[in-house]
C-alpha cells in the first residue's frame, strides 16, 4: 500500500514535505525530537524534507527549552493543538502511560500518524481499544520497541536464525536500574497503579519483548515474583522530569506497585529467566541478555553496547572460550548508518531512537519494506507486550502458578 495519499502534505516549491512534532518534553521525549533530527542522515538521502514543527508539553518552560535545544519551531503545553495542525504529519507520543489511549486517538481522528512509547498504554482494555483505532485508522500507527534496533542484539539473532548459533536452549535477561533506589526519590506517576505496573511495565517490557525476539513467541509464564522495597515517597514540591531527583514535601504517599520483579518464560522450544529492578543501586542502565544455543552462546551488555561476546561450540577444546566481537560495519543497522561505522568507534542507547525513527519515517513516506529498515512493531504487538505483562501479575498474584498465554 502506497501511504504517500493516506496523509496531509505540504507542498513548498512542488516538493513533499513532512512535519514533525513530539508530545512530551522529558528524558525519552528528547531522544524522540533528536532522532528525528539525525534521522534523515543516515544512510542515503532517500527520505523527504523534513519540518521540524511542535514540541509539546504541559510544562511550558520544559517544552520551550526542549523546542529551541533541538530546533523546533515552536512549543504548545496542550496536545490538541498539535492534532489540530495542518502542517504536522507525524508525531511521537512520549508521555505518562495513562495518558496514551486520549492523545493516540485524538491524533488519528486528526490523520496524523503516531509513534507511541512503550508500554502501548496503562491497562490491557485500553491497549486493546488503542489497536483497534490503528487498525481502522488510515494513517501508521507503531510502538517504539527501541532495544530491538540494538546492532548486537540484532546481529544475534541474525546468527541464531542462520545457524550460526542455531536452536535456542535458555535465555538469561536482566534489567537492573536504580533511578528508585533513593528513599528520597520524588512521588510520581511511575510509583502509582497496580502491582505490574511498576518495574516489570517500565523496563520489564523491554526485557520481555527482546526474549521474544530472540526466543520465538512466548507460551506461558510462571514463578512471578513482585517486591517493594521502597513502601511510600514524599511528594514533590514543583514539577520532575524523567527520573531526576527533586525537591520534596514531608508529605508522603504509598507506593503502590513494584520496584522488583521476576518470572520464568516458557517458549515453543526453550526456557527463560527474566528480572527487572528499578532500586539496584549502583545499575543506572544495566540490560544485561545471555542467550544459549545448539551451536554455542552469545551475551549482550549495555553498558558495552558496540560489543558482544560470542562463543561457538566448533573451536579446538584447548584455546576454545568466549571472544568478544567489536561491532561495525558487518554488524545490521551500522554500514553506512553512522559517520563512522568502523569497529570500534562505539555507539549506544541513543543510536537506537535513530533507527526507529528513519524506519517509521521510511513507512510513512511510502518507501518500499525492502528498502527499508525494519519495520516498527505494531499496536496489536504492543497488546501482544502488554498480555504478557498481565500474565505475570496474574502469576504473581497467585503464589506463581502456571499462565498460559
Amino acid at each position: 500500500m502506497n501511504l504517500l495519499g493516506a496523509f496531509q502534505v505540504v507542498i513548498k516549491e512542488d516538493e513533499l514535505t513532512i512535519g514533525v512534532a513530539v508530545i512530551g518534553a522529558g528524558m525519552a521525549g528528547k531522544s524522540h525530537a533528536a532522532a528525528y533530527r539525525v534521522a534523515p542522515t543516515l544512510y542515503e538521502s532517500t527520505l523527504p524534507d523534513l519540518r521540524y514543527v511542535a514540541i509539546g508539553d504541559i510544562n511550558a518552560e520544559l517544552g520551550a527549552a526542549t523546542a529551541k535545544r533541538y530546533g523546533y519551531e515552536r512549543a504548545v503545553t496542550d496536545w490538541r493543538e498539535i492534532a489540530a495542525d495542518p502542517s504536522i504529519d507525524v508525531v511521537s507520543v512520549v508521555i505518562a502511560n495513562s495518558l496514551h489511549l486520549e492523545v493516540v486517538e485524538g491524533l488519528l481522528e486528526a490523520g496524523k500518524h503516531v509513534l507511541c512509547e512503550k508500554p502501548l498504554s496503562d491497562t490491557l482494555e485500553s491497549a486493546r481499544e488503542m489497536a483497534r483505532l490503528a487498525r481502522e485508522a488510515g494513517t501508521v500507527a507503531r510502538i517504539g520497541l527501541t532495544y530491538r534496533r540494538q546492532p548486537g542484539l540484532a546481529a544475534i539473532k541474525n546468527w541464531i536464525e542462520d545457524g550460526t548459533l542455531g536452536r535456542v536452549l535458555h535465555f538469561s535477561g536482566r534489567y537492573w536500574c536504580d533511578y528508585a533506589c533513593s528513599p528520597q526519590g520524588p512521588m510520581s506517576w511511575r510509583y502509582s497503579g497496580p502491582m505490574g505496573s511498576g518495574a516489570l511495565a517500565d523496563v520489564g517490557s523491554h526485557l520481555t519483548y527482546l526474549s521474544e525476539f530472540l526466543c520465538g513467541e512466548m507460551r506461558a509464564v510462571s514463578g512471578g515474583s513482585f517486591a517493594t522495597a521502597i513502601t511510600e515517597r514524599p511528594l514533590p514540591l514543583g514539577a520532575i522530569v524523567g527520573h531526576g531527583l527533586a525537591a520534596v514535601s514531608d508529605t508522603y504517599e504509598p507506593v503502590t506497585n513494584e520496584d522488583y520483579a521476576s518470572y520464568t518464560a516458557q517458549f515453543a522450544d526453550s526456557i527463560g529467566t527474566l528480572e527487572v529492578s528499578r532500586v539496584a543501586a549502583g545499575y543506572p542502565n544495566a540490560l544485561d541478555i545471555e542467550i544459549f544455543c545448539e551451536n554455542g552462546a552469545a551475551s549482550f551488555h549495555q553498558d558495552t553496547p558496540s560489543q558482544i561476546r560470542l562463543f561457538l561450540n566448533d573451536d579446538e577444546p584447548g584455546n576454545n572460550g568466549y571472544r568478544t566481537v567489536n561491532l561495525g560495519s558487518d554488524h545490521p543497522y551500522l554500514a553506512g548508518g553512522l559517520p563512522m561505522d568502523v569497529s570500534g568507534v562505539g555507539f549506544g542507547q541513543n543510536e537506537g531512537f535513530t533507527f526507529q525513527a528513519r524506519a517509521f519515517l521510511e513507512e510513512v513516506a511510502g518507501i518500499d519494506e525492502a528498502e527499508s529498515l525494519p519495520r516498527n512493531a505494531s499496536f496489536d504487538e504492543g497488546v501482544h507486550n502488554m498480555e504478557i505483562l498481565a500474565a505475570v501479575a496474574e502469576s504473581a498474584a497467585h503464589g506463581g502458578k502456571k499462565v498460559e498465554l
